[in-house]
């Protein structure tokens, strides 16, 4: 299952080009630590190089949720820190998903999509109106 594309606000650092931000919910074999090392090998595949925090990147692929884990290791936190607070998370989440239950806050993505505060998205697009 994927979400439509939003463009939003950059997060963090301001002072660089709008972000464009999917989600997308899959089945997987591999486990969560095999998921994320392929998920950065395919990262620096396409360009992606360490620069600063929440810094101008060609992509970056992150894992949400994995089930209803709770995980955290020096590496890898599920679920992705920062989900309750991010629009561009909840929306895409919402959209796909809007009775996932966040393992952590015991909510349902849509009921903490009401809570969001600050607002980054800009624009919404549908992936068949990006195909014309």
């Amino acid at each position: 299952m994927i979400s439509s594309v939003y463009e939003t606000e950059p997060y963090g650092v301001k002072d660089q080009d709008d972000f464009l931000n999917v989600v997308i919910k899959i089945n997987t074999e591999y486990s969560p630590v095999d998921l994320f090392s392929l998920l950065k090998s395919i990262e620096k595949d396409l360009g992606r190089e360490k620069t600063i925090k929440w810094g101008p990147r060609e992509i970056d692929l992150d894992i949400l949720f994995y089930n209803d884990l709770i995980y955290s290791d020096e590496n890898l936190t599920i679920p992705h820190k920062g989900i309750a607070e991010r629009d561009f998370v909840l929306a895409p989440l919402n959209e796909i998903d809007a009775d996932l239950v966040h393992p952590v806050t015991g909510k349902k993505i849509s009921e903490l999509i009401k809570t969001i505060k600050e607002v980054s998205i800009r624009n919404k697009f549908t992936l068949n109106a990006l195909s014309k």
